[in-house]
């Protein structure tokens, strides 16, 4: 079988990998063009990028696939099917129609919740216990195509967007393979509609997405710090200036204390009053600094019980 793929980041890649480990030939990828990175900016590669060229693969990055010319270069191609995996283009109704077998996606929840750009944060935000993987037969609508297979994944208590992506990524790529060589076997395979019932979206994360409101509860800011990690990172203020906090411990026990201000500090942490209990911040980034712990971060600041942490809303200066 035939089997373009189409994929842009890390998690991506991960699945591109199972595939090739599985012993598909993938005679083309397509990837999103190479965007500037990093405070140079430099032009790099995407992950699927770099990961396709190792192996030899033909790479093409058109900037659109909504134009006679990237209809022509995957006519050309002759697919028998397209595998997509966070790509980040838009796959038209004549793209779609172009594979015998059609374009098959890996999305990275139990769909129908949270179809879009941002599954795995927003099921960290909104504190579910467990979210997964759908293997779906695309459509011209936004994550709406028939459900293949699906795979459920608990959230653990202290995921993160990156190490729940890790998780999922590793099940697509696995749950993807099974279905290409049921397809390449000849198995009719069910593909059942989607639910109307229990759809919810999961818009693409912007930074203020991101700024750590004091007034919300212990949980929610916990939630909040584990989503945006390892981007965009959720952030405050301190001293007029951004920091990020990449890990926290919630609790419940009430402060005697406006929100946002600092109830106790030891070695290893600062400890927050917030909305109905308190946070423990142990690892924190300063405006253009580093990742460090805390104990790293209070050395040289005059930071006591009583001081305060603003909401995320300076600039990162």
């Amino acid at each position: 079988m035939n089997v373009g793929f189409a994929g842009t980041p890390a998690f991506a890649a991960t699945v591109l990998a199972a595939l090739l480990e599985a012993g598909f030939t993938i005679p083309l990828v397509l990837t999103q063009p190479d965007r500037p990175r990093g405070r140079g900016l430099r032009h790099e590669p995407s992950a699927v990028k770099e990961l396709a060229l190792d192996r030899g693969i033909r790479v093409e990055q058109p900037p659109t696939l909504a134009n006679e010319a990237a209809r022509e270069m995957l006519a050309a191609a002759r697919l028998d099917l397209l595998a997509v995996a966070a790509y980040g283009l838009l796959l038209p109704a004549p793209i779609l129609a172009l594979p015998p077998q059609g374009c098959i996606n890996v999305h990275a929840s139990l769909l129908p919740r949270w179809r879009g750009a941002a599954p795995i944060q927003r099921a960290i935000l909104a504190g579910d216990d467990a979210t997964g993987v759908t293997i779906m037969q695309m459509d011209a609508g936004l994550d709406t195509g028939a459900i293949i297979s699906t795979e459920r994944i608990v959230i653990d208590a202290r995921d993160t967007a990156g190490t729940l992506e890790a998780k999922i990524a590793a099940a697509g790529g696995q749950a993807l393979t099974r279905v290409l060589r049921r397809i390449a076997a000849g198995e009719s395979l069910p593909r059942i509609p989607q639910p109307a019932a229990g759809v919810t979206l999961a818009p693409k994360v912007r930074a203020v997405d991101a700024a750590i409101d004091w007034n919300a509860s212990a949980a929610a800011i916990d939630r909040q710090v584990r989503a945006f990690d390892p981007a965009p990172g959720a952030y405050a203020s301190f001293e007029a200036r951004r920091v990020k906090v990449w890990r926290a411990e919630p609790s419940e026990s009430p402060a005697a204390a406006a929100p946002g201000t600092v109830v106790d500090i030891d070695a290893a942490s600062v400890t927050v009053a917030c909305g109905g209990g308190t946070i423990r911040l142990a690892e924190l980034q300063p405006a253009g600094g580093r990742r460090m712990a805390a104990a790293t971060f209070l050395a040289g600041r005059r930071l006591g019980r009583g001081a305060c942490f603003g909401p995320g809303t300076v600039s990162a200066g």
